[in-house]
């Protein structure tokens, strides 16, 4: 394809559910091949990586299969990357309604990862330990591609023809404004390291604890603002497939998305990964841990070779498609949605980065989940109605709403956690007591 065609050729916006559709049918829309591969280096070994390709949703139904890999990046010690290695996919899935159909678990999905993601968090910081990590999630259901993720570590999508998509959000202070904005209305403060003499050094850090992040799994020593709720973006490749390198910061201090997309083009994803770890390394040397995990989406009629090519010599600089740059505010209008936006190559389903827990629970619900009315959104527990009764900031009682996807409702505890998030309350070591 031309480069000076590529908008007029955008095809046609279209629903999840008629992609879904076209991609059961007959005709190179057969799921396709997932290939993979990863390497790394350990400075202070905090870097972590979870890859399961062969996920089953139905136990026993291959047609139900799907794929997760992602990356965790500690810090403060290891503890929060294993824990959220061990925990995160499990507490993902039981946010999942059982018995829907494939075009609901993947309009669900979304939700079940912010619920996942927080329970992960709610459940470390009782173990009562400082350390936290950064976790990006990827789940691959035929070419449907869905990626939560907190913290710095980061996927990106290159597909045939050199386009390069980053797909989260990073949630470094020095670079989101949006973030620095919700962290001190929150209650926090956003300064640099101060040295004797008043002297300003380094980036951007959240006080109390210091950290440079926004959100994170763990971190029980800094304030609750501190979120683990995760920027959150699904899309759909065309039957052409892509690639997607995840990596910890160790990669992306070191290169550019698009120099680490073209450092392993046309090559297999074992390859791949440790070209980019090399690049890395080539750039900067080994000033942290370096995480890399490739993964290749692969049509299954063109067996393990169809990794992006390069593209033609004569074309010029490759473009960059950042879906993640909008900002959280003008994303968070369109969460209700279904939102479908084309880009060459790839077709966009959902985004959101919001850092309201409630609202983000109540999007994206399939119309006929069977889920008990007090059944608690995060935690996953069922609750007598009543018994669970809070009070409000008046000094009376209220309980939380009875419908758990329309209004989400939220156990007592999963509830201070909410509150604490938004502001309500600074102790991040009692919100879960």
């Amino acid at each position: 394809m031309e480069s000076d065609s590529i908008e007029e050729k955008l095809p046609r916006a279209l629903p999840l559910a008629t992609l879904i559709g076209r991609e059961l049918r007959g005709g190179g829309s057969e799921r396709p091949l997932v290939r993979f591969g990863h390497s790394g280096f350990a400075k202070r070994g905090e870097d972590h990586f979870l890859v399961k390709p062969d996920c089953l949703r139905i136990p026993g139904d291959p047609s139900s299969a799907f794929s997760v890999f992602a990356v965790f990046d500690g810090h403060n010690g290891v503890s929060a990357a294993v824990f959220s290695k061990e925990h995160l996919l499990e507490d993902v899935m039981s946010a999942v309604p059982q018995g829907i159909s494939r075009d609901d678990w993947l309009q669900v999905l979304p939700r079940a990862l912010v619920a996942g993601f927080v329970k992960t968090d709610i459940d470390f910081q009782r173990k009562g330990e400082m350390s936290g990590t950064t976790a990006t999630l990827v789940v691959i259901d035929g070419f449907t591609v869905t990626v939560a993720s907190v913290g710095d570590s980061r996927c990106i999508l290159d597909t045939h023809g050199g386009m390069v998509s980053l797909l989260p959000v990073d949630h470094r202070l020095e670079e989101n404004v949006e973030e620095r904005e919700r962290v001190t209305a929150s209650g926090g403060e956003v300064s640099r390291l101060n040295l004797c003499g008043g002297q300003q050094v380094g980036p951007l850090r959240c006080w109390p604890g210091g950290l440079c992040l926004s959100r994170s799994i763990g971190d029980t020593d800094v304030g609750e603002f501190i979120v683990p709720i995760p920027h959150v973006k699904q899309v759909k490749l065309s039957n052409a497939g892509g690639r997607l390198i995840i990596a910890s910061d160790g990669i992306w201090d070191a290169v550019s998305s698009e120099i680490a997309a073209q450092a392993c083009r046309g090559l297999p994803a074992e390859l791949a990964a440790k070209l980019v770890v090399k690049q890395a390394l080539k750039t900067t040397g080994l000033k942290d841990d370096t995480t890399c995990v490739v993964v290749d989406i692969i049509p299954s009629d063109h067996g393990s070779t169809s990794a992006p090519s390069s593209p033609k010599h004569n074309q010029n600089k490759l473009r960059s498609l950042l879906f993640g740059r909008r900002s959280h505010s003008s994303v968070g209008k369109l969460g209700n949605k279904k939102k479908s936006a084309s880009f060459g190559f790839v077709e966009e389903l959902f985004e959101e980065g919001s850092a309201m827990l409630e609202e983000r629970l109540g999007r994206n619900s399939p119309s006929k989940a069977n889920v008990p009315p007090f059944r608690c959104a995060i935690c996953q527990v069922d609750h007598v109605p009543f018994e669970d009764l809070i009070t409000d900031n008046e000094g009376g009682y209220s309980s939380a709403p009875s419908t758990p996807w329309a209004c989400p409702y939220l156990c007592s505890g999963c509830r201070k956690k909410k509150d604490a998030m938004e502001g309500k309350r600074s102790s991040r070591s009692t919100a879960c007591s």
